[in-house]
């Protein structure tokens, strides 16, 4: 009997559970303060045109994603969701409820007056609803008790939660990267370089990672070869 149970991992046997949370904490810590003030003099995004409103929208967006992006991980954790399932849903209705829904309506308009270019806006729009719309899917699975497909949505929910993270680093990645084509590619147009840069910082930042878990998900799921037929054998019949 003993055999034949999974022996289950203790928390600290899963290495990547405590730098991730210490890396989220350390965000949160640096992104939410400027925006707790309601100055928009302090927003690390410039007010496009004459949108009064933007501030106000984009401060709320990351009041609430902060939510989001601190209870995501806690959710992520094996151990909490296997010895408090309880506070698992708990966590999970303030994820949803406090955290994406009204971050993810919220994302919407203001990625549509980005002043970083189509491109970016189009990204973040996109991000946006499908951030809200995976979210939703993962919630109705858990209401119908299908954990399984309820556990694949959350964590594209998750991915795109924790995206945010990953557009920081690569927008200094591609700031390196591109700098240096300022006088060529790009004319000595700083703009451009700067539109450039936040183009492509915002499709890899959530596009590549949902695309690899995607295939993470499906990697045990494809149809097992078709072994090839045995010819009938003959049968011998006495007469």
């Amino acid at each position: 009997m003993a055999d034949t149970q999974v022996k289950k991992k203790s928390w600290w046997r899963r290495p990547w559970i405590m730098p991730l949370r210490m890396l989220v904490v350390v965000f949160v810590a640096f992104s939410l303060p400027p925006y707790l003030s309601m100055d928009p003099a302090q927003s690390r995004v410039p007010q496009p045109g004459d949108h009064t409103w933007h501030f106000p929208a984009l401060a709320a967006h990351v009041v609430f994603g902060s939510i989001a992006i601190l209870t995501a991980v806690l959710q992520m954790w094996p151990w909490f969701r296997r010895r408090h399932p309880v506070w698992h849903r708990y966590a999970g209705r303030v994820y949803v409820f406090a955290g994406v829904l009204p971050a993810g309506a919220l994302a919407v308009p203001v990625a549509a007056v980005s002043p970083f270019g189509i491109s970016n806006q189009v990204s973040g729009v996109m991000m946006g609803v499908l951030w809200v719309v995976f979210t939703v899917v993962g919630l109705r699975m858990a209401r119908q008790r299908r954990y399984a497909d309820h556990r694949r949505w959350m964590l594209r929910s998750a991915v795109l939660t924790l995206s945010i993270i990953g557009n920081r680093i690569w927008g200094v990645v591609f700031t390196i990267v591109l700098t240096p084509q300022l006088d060529t590619t790009f004319g000595g147009n700083q703009a451009a370089l700067t539109q450039a840069v936040a183009s492509v910082t915002s499709w890899v930042s959530w596009a590549v990672p949902l695309l690899v878990l995607q295939w993470w998900l499906e990697r045990n799921r494809r149809p097992a070869r078709r072994q090839p037929a045995r010819p009938a054998e003959r049968v011998e019949v006495s007469v």
